[in-house]
């Protein structure tokens, strides 16, 4: 399973999903959506945004248990 987290330097949301995905010992790639045009058109407004294997699984607010949900679903 590949873990992506499109965010956003300075994004409070963006930071608590990487957070509690560390917290549940997930492995994830943080993709800046600023740094990238094509993640810029397609997540802008929706960050944070999680991927996993390339496909878009969550969004904005992702607490620990919503991620524990995902992620077990994957």
């Amino acid at each position: 399973m590949r873990a992506q987290l499109v965010g956003r330097k300075d994004c409070h949301l963006c930071s608590e999903a990487a957070a509690a995905l560390r917290s549940l010992g997930t492995a994830v790639e943080e993709l800046d959506v600023d740094a990238d045009p094509e993640l810029f058109r397609l997540y802008d407004f929706r960050v944070p945004v999680l991927l996993i294997d390339g496909r878009v699984v969550g969004e904005g607010r992702l607490t620990e248990a919503s991620l524990r949900s995902l992620l077990a679903r994957g």
